[in-house]
């Protein structure tokens, strides 16, 4: 079976270094929160808002030593009512864990996106 685990987070500008901290410090508490391994994963969907074109988010994945993970990243809508400078991920994870038990991870500003969740930072 698969499930989709969602997460998101924020960065304060658009700066290569700071996307790769913020998306490793996301992909690490997604992983840990819900014990993923790499080899589990089917492939993670990356997307991030317009106005963050410094670095690839899943250039991230692949220095935490997902080289063998399918990665796709996207650009996210130039919505005038959206949260700017967001890097949101899927990862689509084969387990047989009920979707009831996946803990999605929406860390720093990305916080308001689901505030029915209380995670992180």
């Amino acid at each position: 079976m698969i499930r989709g685990v969602r997460g998101a987070t924020t960065v304060t500008g658009n700066d290569s270094a700071e996307v790769a901290e913020r998306v490793k410090e996301l992909l690490q508490s997604l992983t840990e929160e819900n014990a993923i391994l790499a080899e589990d994963i089917g492939a993670v969907i990356f997307s991030s808002t317009p106005d963050l074109n410094a670095a690839f988010p899943a250039a991230a994945a692949r220095q935490l030593g997902w080289s063998e993970v399918p990665l796709f990243g996207t650009q996210e809508i130039d919505c005038p009512t959206g949260l700017m400078h967001c890097i949101r991920v899927l990862v689509l994870w084969n387990t047989a864990k009920p979707q009831a038990s996946i803990k999605h991870i929406y860390l720093r500003g990305a916080t308001v996106l689901r505030p029915d969740i209380v995670s992180g930072k």
